[in-house]
C-alpha cells in the first residue's frame, strides 16, 4: 500500500528526454562523430602526404629514444621510446578540426546573428519613429479639436 507522491521514474526519464537540450546534445554527438571521420580523412589524405614529403607519411613513426638501445617494434621493442609523432598527429588533427569548425560554422553564424541583431535594432528604431510621428499627429488633432471647440463656444 504505497502512495505515489511524485512523478514516477519513467515520467521523470521521459521529461528528461523531451527537454530540448538533450536532443540538441544527441544531434551534436552524431554530427561530431561524422565530422571526425571527415577530419581524419583530410589529415590522412592531405596533411600526412605533405609531411611525408619531408619524412614519412605516418606521423606515428616519429619517435625519440629516451633510454637505449631502441631496437625493434611492438612486443619485441627494447629501450624507452617517446612517440612524439602520434602527439604531433593528434595536435594537427585538433588544430584542423578547430579551424574548420571556426571558419565554416562559428564565424558565419556569428556574422549572421550580428546582421539579424542589426536588422532588429533598425526595425525597432523605425517603429519608434513611426510611433512618435503618430503621437505627434494625434496631439495636433487633439489641439485642433480643442481649438475648434473653444472657438465654437465663443460664438454663443
Amino acid at each position: 500500500m504505497s502512495e505515489k507522491n511524485g512523478p514516477s521514474v519513467w515520467q521523470g526519464f521521459k521529461a528528461f528526454l523531451m527537454r530540448g537540450n538533450v536532443i540538441d546534445l544527441a544531434v551534436a554527438v552524431v554530427i561530431g562523430a561524422a565530422f571526425t571521420k571527415i577530419v581524419n580523412s583530410v589529415v590522412e589524405g592531405v596533411i600526412n602526404p605533405l609531411v611525408g614529403a619531408f619524412g614519412t607519411q605516418s606521423l606515428d613513426g616519429y619517435s625519440s629514444c629516451l633510454k637505449g638501445p631502441c631496437t625493434g617494434t611492438g612486443d619485441s621493442a627494447t629501450g624507452v621510446r617517446i612517440q612524439w609523432g602520434s602527439v604531433l598527429g593528434a595536435t594537427l588533427t585538433f588544430l584542423i578540426t578547430a579551424a574548420v569548425v571556426y571558419f565554416l560554422m562559428v564565424l558565419p553564424m556569428s556574422k549572421y546573428l550580428a546582421r539579424q541583431e542589426a536588422r532588429r535594432k533598425a526595425k525597432e528604431s523605425a517603429e519608434e519613429v513611426i510611433e512618435v510621428s503618430e503621437l505627434e499627429v494625434l496631439k495636433e488633432i487633439r489641439d485642433e479639436l480643442i481649438a475648434q471647440r473653444g472657438s465654437g463656444q465663443d460664438r454663443s
